[in-house]
């Protein structure tokens, strides 16, 4: 056990203990339980957080993102409290057809498994009634001693009529109405139940737009003074795409909130005709960042008139290392876990141990596929992954655009691919782009393995991103705000292969660290010509490059893993993210 402040390890007979909360924390000294229990703290907001596997309040990179930022926190002892909703009935349970149609199942879980009652509750008032709040803690605790708490907004409770009781089931559920009553609770919900626990709270980070509502509650607390609220508000945008951006009607805010919130003042930060939460958060935070500094200069595109900055996203090594990775870097370069950027010597473990360590990360990859598929792949067979948000801009079946061309590049040597990502249950052109990878699969039968896994989530990222050969990404630019998948796979010594948009703008080194698919960006290209310049890539790259060093040189090809953990790794992590947050933003 150790001190969640300064770290130090302490045993339970130590004089110094404090009960909040509903639970007893251990401190070293006297000044060490003083801060914890009244020092200032950060409140990060986050729609969803993916902390654990078997609780599925997340529902791709935004939510694991949230986890790693909030392990990372706990490591670093940064100051951080975070909110998020409680989503009982999850995102969802993905089948797969054999035709390649998803069909989207419940995923219920239970808190109580995991966390406790914080015994406060607060309200909100909607549709003219006033909803009743309660809030689940979850404590997670670093290695290192750090504490960061974890508030779970849960509107289930029996005072609520049955509607309101759903609020916090299902994470973007519903429909607009649905969504905003959401937005308001974690929003305003969430800056009132972290009153009544007694955080003391210096500055709110709003993980993207949808807790923006907390800006007004702010503006009641502050005598409607936006300096104040600004000085207090901290905002990351990470939707890149215009049409995503959560908006709401004037009619649904005057049915839903309208006792709880000035419209007038709405109007005047979120937008005339309808309120855009990405705007209103924009208007009312001092900081403002970009998730790339790619995205940094797209999102100053689309609001002109704002000052965004940019730090890009990272990954908590430790948790996206496998297994037989940690052995290694833990064996070559102690004290790696907690200080990523020691991984930038990963240039002097021996050859023959990073292969050892991927053929074993690869081994349990494919056991895992067969496991789940009943499809034997080749441990010897050069395997490219390919795992997202399936949705249109992320072009799973880009891959597939000329088969031919394809068959061609194959010749070269074999291939084997693993596919996964889940559609959104409204989204039918995100569920036929799975389709068309199913398609695909069963043209190239005989000609190469390929398998698309159903029911993607955070173990099954973990298995691909370390046990693949090459991670391959091809989103639409510029519509990758950053991506994360490629910072995991790098963390394993696994080749990034990919459009340059989002991080691998500044990750990318041909023929170092891996290889870009496309033109720089802002290329005068058309779009035709892009489309034209990236498949070209693709397949002479595949072919001429990547599987003639892959099978005949394979020293150089372990000179590049270790530069994707030496020159990718040691910097693309959330430890360094966090600390430019604390530096930047927080301070």
């Amino acid at each position: 056990m150790r001190d969640p402040v300064c770290g130090t390890p302490i045993d339970e007979n130590t004089e110094f203990t404090a009960d909040i909360r509903g639970r007893k924390y251990y401190f070293d000294s006297d000044y060490c339980m003083r801060v914890f229990v009244g020092g200032e703290r950060i409140a990060y907001f986050s729609m969803e957080i993916g902390l654990f596997n078997d609780a599925p309040t997340y529902s791709g990179g935004l939510g694991v993102l949230g986890g790693d930022t909030i392990k990372s926190a706990a490591d670093l002892n940064i100051p951080i409290v975070a909110v998020t909703l409680v989503s009982r009935k999850g995102y969802f349970k993905q089948e797969i057809t054999p035709e390649g149609r998803q069909i989207e199942h419940p995923d219920d879980w239970n808190p109580a498994n995991r966390m406790s009652i914080l015994p406060t509750q607060v309200s909100v008032r909607m549709e003219c009634r006033n909803v009743a709040i309660r809030a689940w803690l979850y404590d997670y605790q670093s290695p290192t001693g750090g504490i960061v708490s974890i508030l779970y907004l849960d509107t289930d409770l029996d005072v609520n009529n049955q509607a309101d009781r759903e609020i916090t089931s299902y994470l973007y559920g519903g429909d607009q109405r649905y969504r905003m009553k959401q937005e308001f609770v974690l929003g305003v919900g969430g800056l009132r139940m972290l009153e009544a626990a007694k955080f003391n709270v210096r500055k709110y980070h709003m993980n993207e737009g949808h807790s923006s509502f907390l800006v007004m509650e702010l503006m009641k607390r502050n005598g409607m003074d936006a300096d104040k609220v600004r000085d207090l508000c901290v905002f990351t945008t990470h939707t890149p795409v215009p049409s995503a951006f959560d908006r709401f009607s004037y009619d649904q805010v005057n049915q839903v909130i309208g006792e709880e919130v000035s419209v007038n003042t709405l109007k005047k930060f979120g937008g005339q005709d309808e309120v855009n939460m990405t705007l209103l958060a924009l208007n009312l935070s001092k900081y403002v960042n970009g998730v790339a500094k790619r995205h940094r200069d797209y999102s100053e595109e689309l609001f002109p008139r704002h000052h965004i900055r940019s730090i890009t996203n990272g990954i908590h090594s430790a948790t996206w290392t496998c297994p037989c990775f940690r052995r290694l870097y833990d064996k070559h370069i102690p004290g790696w876990a907690n200080e990523p950027e020691l991984l930038t010597r990963a240039d002097e473990i021996p050859n023959e141990d990073i292969w050892e360590a991927h053929e074993e990360a690869k081994r349990e990859m494919l056991d895992f596929v067969a496991e789940r598929t009943k499809l034997s792949m080749d441990l010897d067979t050069f395997t490219i992954g390919f795992a997202r948000r399936a949705t249109a801009y992320k072009r799973h079946a880009f891959f597939f655009s000329d088969t031919e061309r394809l068959r061609e590049a194959l010749e070269t040597g074999k291939v084997q691919a693993v596919f996964a990502g889940k559609a959104h249950p409204r989204d039918e052109s995100g569920k036929m782009v799975i389709r068309e990878v199913y398609d695909h699969i069963k043209e190239l039968t005989g000609v190469m393995k390929a398998v698309y896994l159903q029911n993607y989530d955070m173990d099954t990222a973990a298995k691909l991103v370390s046990g693949v050969d090459l991670w391959l990404n091809t989103p639409l630019p510029p519509y990758e705000a950053s991506g994360t998948s490629g910072m995991k796979a790098a963390h394993n010594g696994v080749l990034n292969f990919s459009v340059l948009d989002g991080w691998w703008v500044e990750g990318n080194t041909d023929g170092v660290t891996g290889w870009s698919i496309g033109p720089p960006p802002g290329a005068p290209v058309s779009e035709a010509e892009r489309r034209n310049h990236e498949l070209k890539d693709l397949y002479n790259k595949l072919e001429y490059i990547i599987l003639p060093m892959y099978y005949d040189r394979r020293d150089e090809w372990i000179g590049m893993m270790k530069n994707s953990v030496s020159k990718i790794a040691y910097y693309f992590n959330s430890h360094r993210m966090m600390r430019r947050y604390a530096t930047e933003a927080y301070l």
